[in-house]
Formats: structure tokens, sequence, C-alpha cells
């Protein structure tokens, strides 16, 4: 773990950023350091640059701060990098990176390469937000900050259920669960509620889906004729991808939406066997073992094909050795 405390001394201006198309952990994560940091440092210039965060996100204190224009050409002495895997990820704020004297990376996506100068990166932990808790001192904590990585937890771990979810993470939830802010409230309005279009369109992914492999995966696309048909961006196709996943007999899933000629955005998960995070880094994406994600060329079948060739590897490897296991103790 890093200090962060002894890395910021004497900064008179720090920026901080997340990855784009920001999710749940990101805009927790951001917003609990933004938070910290203007305590701790209420004389420094502290700014955030992150992409418009979903209106759902709105109750987070400090969230009508962020700059989504990136018009500012400041240069930093520190920039902070929270739950981005790579550089590019950071998208347009990538210019705050490059002209900061310092910079820091906090995240916990096995893919990380340790891009920063200061690297606080671990792969095992829930969320970004788990390891943002680790470096606020306890006395520094306030109902705020706890509401922000509260929220991250959440959604990187799928309301607890994911295999992400450690001890260690029901120990900090019991320490956040001291401070009085609504716990069932923003579970509801953040991760289960949606919209009647978002249900509609999530119908339509399902009714769509094909199972493939034997029952063992799924898969569904939604091209831009269906996105600009139903008036949705792809903030609202959130949740189709884990609903895909619940499919009984299912072990991995794909989701795809199209962003540009023959381009699609890739969502894959899995339950137990599959690190989808390796079939991702085949396409220069990344992400977690259960949880990754890659844009891909190509048409909806070659996409499909490209990605079960790595899919269908991991299924045969695991039988192997499911086999093997079996043989042996006969």
């Amino acid at each position: 773990m890093i200090d962060l405390k002894k890395e910021i001394k004497n900064a008179k201006s720090i920026a901080i950023s997340g990855h784009i198309r920001p999710d749940g952990d990101c805009i927790g994560s951001v917003s609990a350091m933004y938070q910290y940091l203007k305590k701790l440092m209420p004389d420094a210039k502290v700014d955030v640059y992150l992409e418009e965060p979903p209106h759902i996100f709105a109750f987070l204190k400090g969230v009508d701060q962020f700059d989504s224009t990136y018009k500012s050409d400041y240069a930093y002495d520190i920039f902070i990098s929270l739950d981005s895997g790579d550089l590019e990820r950071l998208g347009r704020a990538e210019k705050y990176f490059s002209t900061a004297k310092k910079t820091i990376c906090v995240d916990h996506h096995i893919s990380n390469n340790g891009f920063a100068d200061i690297n606080y990166v671990e792969a095992d932990a829930s969320s970004t937000c788990e390891l943002i808790y680790d470096l606020i001192e306890p006395e520094e904590m306030d109902v705020y900050i706890a509401e922000a990585i509260f929220t991250g937890i959440v959604h990187d771990t799928g309301v607890f259920q994911y295999s992400c979810t450690s001890p260690k993470t029901f120990q900090i939830l019991s320490v956040l669960a001291a401070y009085e802010f609504d716990r069932s409230a923003i579970i509801d309005a953040t991760f289960y509620q949606k919209s009647y279009i978002q249900n509609q369109i999530m119908g339509r992914a399902l009714l769509e889906s094909i199972l493939f492999m034997d029952g063992k995966c799924i898969v569904s696309m939604i091209d831009q004729k269906t996105m600009d048909f139903y008036s949705v961006t792809p903030k609202s196709l959130d949740g189709i991808v884990n609903q895909l996943r619940v499919t009984k007999g299912v072990e991995c899933a794909i989701f795809m939406y199209q962003v540009g000629t023959m381009e699609y955005k890739v969502s894959l998960r899995s339950n137990r066997i599959v690190d989808v995070s390796k079939v991702a880094m085949r396409f220069n994406g990344g992400g977690h073992v259960r949880a990754a994600g890659c844009t891909m060329n190509g048409t909806f079948h070659d996409v499909v094909n490209n990605l079960s060739y790595f899919i269908e590897q991991q299924l045969e490897a695991a039988q192997h050795t499911e086999t093997t296991i079996e043989q042996g103790s006969c």
C-alpha cells in the first residue's frame, strides 16, 4: 500500500480522473478521493475531470463539481488516476496525466501494467473504492466519503454477489454501516432500478439472445438501428450482460452493442470457470476474472467466432483437468 499523504505532501494542485464511460466504482472512488483531498488540503487546487456521470449518481457529494468539458490546459503538480486499467482508458483526461509533475494510479484491474509513477494496484480487491478506503485514515472518514465508497463497492461486487467480494469487503462494509446514509436507497436507485425504456430494450436483448456451446455460452447484440429506435445511449444498456449471465446452465455471457460500422463494444461475464479478462486482453481489452470488456471489429458472426475460440479453449482445459482428476481418484 502507498502512503498517499506522503506522496501528495506540498502539492499545490491535484487533478483526479477515472476511466471513460464511468461506472459506479469509478464515480464512487473519484467522489471519495475528491472529498478527502478537499478536506485534507483546503488550500490546494483540486479538480476532477470525468465524463458526465449518469444522473443516478447525482446524490454523491462533489459530483456537481466534476469537469466534463476538459477545456482547461492547466498543468498539475499531481494527477491521480482511479479505476483505470491503462492510460488510454483515461480518454481526454490523458492530457492532464501527461503534463503532471507526478502521477499516481489506484486500481484493481488485473490487466493494469503500472503506467503511473506511483502505483497502488491490487487485483484481488473487490473494487477501487475498497482501495480508497485503505488510503483514508479513520479520523478523516465522514458520511459523504463513506457513502461514495459504499456506492462503488455495491456496483463492482454486484451488490456483494460476485466472487470478488471478500471477507475484507464485508469488514469494510461493517465500518461504513456506522455512518447514517440510506444504503437500501442507493442499491435500488443505482443498481436495480430501470426505466421503462431500459426494461424494453433489455427484453429485446434477452428475446434475441442465442445459446451455443451446448448451452454454456450465451450472446446478444444491440445494433445502432435498435438503439436509435428506442432513443437510448449505451448507459441504458447497463445490466443486460449480467441478466444474460444468470441464465441457467450458462458459464459465459457475451453482450455487445454497435459503436460504428462493423465495430462493437463487448462486455464479457463468467460464473465459475472462464477468466474473461484473458479473453478480453486478446483483443486489447481488459478487466477482471469474472467481468471484462473490449472493442472489436468485424461482422457480428466474426466477433462471436473470435471470442468463442478463446472461451472454448478455457472450457476444454477445465474439462480436461476435471477428467484427469476423476481418473486419478479411481
